[in-house]
Formats: structure tokens, C-alpha cells, sequence
């Protein structure tokens, strides 16, 4: 695209058109370590909106990447050249929730917590949480099918989303999915479309599942030995039945000082660290179940006193690990890779060879309960070998895993979705 093309873009949409090179900046980055430059931005005004803006960008040849929080750790919403970044963090409004059916229909750009706060007095929550809920989208969830704390007991976005409105790259508005519970006839097209990226289409609006909120939830934070196996963990609690177990995350000794420095009463500082959350149906049963966990722990060689926390304020600061680490760290390549859990400890010594092959310091934090890490390699981004992690990284895959526990699409889908290649797909990328 040349700026030859952008009056065209003015007179197309009724949304505002964004050309100011800060805000470009600001719209050309994620939370991972890419950067892009777009040539434009739209904020689209309405669904007709998008509709057109799609049908400009197919007369003109011009790729679109959605965008909602910008908190992606794996690129998706980086721009690639010469593109428009399609911003929808405005579309923020609830627009029904129905307590009896358990849904929620709401714009793609309502934060993950703002949604969890407005179903709250209702006794009903929206069950994925990303780490970074406190600016991720519900749109952009959907797109990376993200997974959070809580997917370890309730799954992914996928699990929890009932219907959407989406754009295709030809300009077509479609809803896909049902507001009843059974959908069993035809190919499964809403499942397609979440996790996509944006390399499908762009989606309008989301109708998510909910569920009712536990009468009694507790966060407990565990100091984990310098001997504990990841792996031996995450199975034996994965295992039990009866724990009321929702959460299983993993800090280690570095991210949870970093984390420390924000909240002094996180726990034992100088260890790495168990974040957990229990649910029940009452003060007695929690009790019971904090003593289950206990026991299971001490099966596997973690005895540390667990210390209680307000669950809310455990996963926000959970998610603001990776500022905390470049915090006291500086700058890092941050990756995020899924493996099964009997392989976990496998993972970390593969990701432990990577960063002293590469002369880097190495922190890791994530979903322990779902094998899924986010490791970081502690060394500026550009001079980050480009193939520091494409040419080393037959570890997850040689694990029955994968790159990017999130993002299978990313960057290189970029290339084989844009218009120049392809006539039918045109939006590109969605970061939550």
C-alpha cells in the first residue's frame, strides 16, 4: 500500500482513519519483541464498518490486521508492511447477558476484566483469564484461543465461546455457532475461527459461555524446592480428584523476586513458586481441599507452607510477570510453548541448553497445570540471533508439543493470507 491509497481508505469508512506516527508506533507493537510499521490505522465505526473497510482492502490489494489489547506475546498483531491495522479496542460494550441461558454477548474489544467485574454481582464469571486480563480483549482472546490460570480446570477460550459475528475477506458478514448447547450438524466452523488469528476474518462481536462463580474461592502461593521436578508437580496435581483445583501456575525464582517487589506479602521470596487456586462450596470444604493439595505436594517433595491470597489480585500481578522481569532483568525474547506434562522437565532442560548455547540468561513462568510456558531468554531483541529460536527449537515439537502454546499462525501466516498472495483472505493477525 502507498499513501497514493489512503484518501481512498478516508472516503470507504466512516470510522476514523489514523495516520500520526505515534500512535502507528504504538499500534505496530504486541507484547512480544517485534515490531511493525503499518501505514495506517481504522476504527471502524460499526459491523457495515468492517464490511467496507474489507471490501476497500480487497479492491486495493491491501492487508488488514486486527487488533484489540495488543498483548499477544507471539506477534500476532504485528503488522506486517505495507498493511492497516484494524484497531477495535473500542468496541467495549456488553450488550446482553442472559443469567438464565449463562451467556454474554459483548463487542470484541471488551477487556477480559471488565467482563468479569460486570458478571460479578451476578454470581457468574467468564472462566478464561490470560494473564494479561487487566488489557486483553475478549475479541483477542478468541482469536489466540487463549488459555489462563483457570484453563487448567475449565480449558481454553475455545471451550467457552457460544457464537460469533465475523467479516471475511470477501466482505461477507456471517454468525457462526448457536446459542443452544448442542451444535453437532456440519463441520465445526466457529471452532476454526477461534485461534485463527484474524486469518479467517474479523470478528464483530462474541457470544461467550459462562458459569456460575464458586461460593468459596481461595489463591495460595507454595515455595517449590530447587529439587522439584515441574513435570512430577503438574501430573500428581492434574491426577487427583477432589482438589477443587482451578489453577496451577509456575514463577520461578527470579520472576517471582521480580514479583515481590510489587506485592512484599506474595510469600517466600529467594524460591521459586507454586500460584494456585482452590474452589468450593464452602469454608469447611476449602479447608478440606487445602489439605489434600498439601498432601499430594508433599508426595512429590514440595512441604513449603502455602501462604492465602485474594485470587484477583494473585492473577493480575501473575500477569504482570513479564514487565516485572524486564524490570530487574532489562529487555528479553519471550516465547510461549506447550508440551504434555509428562514432559515438562524435558522442556526446561531443552529451553536451558537453548539459552547457554546463546549466551543468555533464561527465566520461565506460565500455565504449569496446562504445560504450557512462557520462557525468556534475557538479551535485547535485535541482537537476538534470528535463528536463535527457529534453529533451535526442535525441542517442543520432539516433545509432542509445539511453538507457541497460543499461536500456531502468528507471523509466518502473514505471508500466505495477505492479498498479494491470496484474492480471498485479507485480515491478518488478533492479538487479545
Amino acid at each position: 500500500m502507498t499513501q497514493d491509497a489512503l484518501p481512498s481508505l478516508e472516503r470507504a469508512v466512516r470510522g476514523s482513519v489514523v495516520r500520526a506516527a505515534e500512535t502507528l508506533d504504538r499500534l505496530g507493537r504486541d507484547a512480544s519483541h517485534l515490531v511493525g510499521k503499518p501505514v495506517a490505522a481504522v476504527a471502524p465505526a460499526d459491523a457495515d464498518d468492517v464490511v467496507a473497510l474489507v471490501q476497500w482492502a480487497r479492491r486495493e490489494r491491501v492487508p488488514l490486521v486486527a487488533r484489540g489489547g495488543g498483548t499477544s506475546l507471539e506477534g500476532g498483531s504485528v503488522p506486517s508492511p505495507r498493511s492497516v491495522v484494524v484497531d477495535l479496542s473500542g468496541w467495549n460494550s456488553i450488550l446482553e447477558v442472559r443469567e438464565d441461558e449463562l451467556w454474554a454477548r459483548v463487542g470484541p474489544g471488551t477487556v477480559n476484566l471488565d467482563l468479569q467485574r460486570a458478571l460479578r454481582p451476578r454470581g457468574l464469571f467468564f472462566p478464561p483469564n490470560p494473564g494479561s486480563w487487566t488489557r486483553s480483549t475478549i475479541g483477542g482472546n478468541v482469536g489466540t484461543n487463549a488459555s489462563g490460570p483457570r484453563s487448567f480446570a475449565y480449558g481454553p477460550t475455545r471451550a467457552w465461546v457460544r457464537a460469533v459475528e465475523v467479516v471475511l475477506g470477501n466482505g461477507r458478514r456471517l454468525r457462526l455457532g448457536s446459542l443452544a448447547l448442542k451444535r453437532s450438524i456440519g463441520p465445526d466452523l466457529l471452532s476454526l475461527v477461534v485461534g485463527s488469528e484474524g486469518t479467517l476474518g474479523i470478528v464483530t462481536e462474541v457470544t461467550v459461555r459462562l458459569a456460575p462463580t464458586a461460593p468459596t474461592c481461595e489463591g495460595l502461593v507454595v515455595p517449590l524446592p530447587d529439587s522439584a521436578r515441574l513435570g512430577e508437580v503438574a501430573s500428581r496435581l492434574a491426577r487427583a480428584h477432589g482438589t477443587g483445583l482451578s489453577a496451577v501456575e509456575y514463577v520461578d525464582r527470579t520472576c517471582a523476586a521480580a514479583l515481590a517487589e510489587r506485592r512484599r506479602s506474595l510469600g517466600p521470596t529467594g524460591q521459586a513458586l507454586l500460584l494456585l487456586e482452590i474452589e468450593a462450596d464452602g469454608p469447611m470444604q476449602a479447608a478440606a481441599r487445602r489439605e489434600l493439595v498439601r498432601e499430594l505436594l508433599s508426595t512429590v517433595g514440595v512441604n513449603g507452607a502455602a501462604v492465602a491470597v485474594n485470587p484477583e489480585e494473585l492473577w493480575t500481578l501473575r500477569g504482570e510477570a513479564g514487565t516485572s522481569l524486564n524490570e530487574q532483568v532489562g529487555p528479553s525474547v519471550r516465547e510461549d510453548v506447550a508440551v504434555p506434562l509428562g514432559r515438562l522437565d524435558e522442556l526446561v532442560d531443552a529451553l536451558r541448553a537453548i539459552g547457554r548455547e546463546a549466551g543468555a540468561r533464561f527465566f520461565l513462568y506460565g500455565h504449569l497445570g496446562e504445560g504450557s510456558l512462557h520462557p525468556n531468554f534475557a538479551v535485547d531483541p535485535p541482537a537476538w540471533p534470528p535463528n536463535a529460536s527457529e534453529g533451535r527449537w526442535s525441542g517442543p515439537p520432539s516433545l509432542s508439543g509445539g511453538r507457541s502454546a497460543r499461536s500456531t499462525a502468528s507471523a509466518f501466516s502473514r505471508s500466505r493470507t495477505s492479498p498479494r498472495r491470496s484474492g480471498r483472505m485479507q485480515s491478518i493477525g488478533c492479538s487479545p
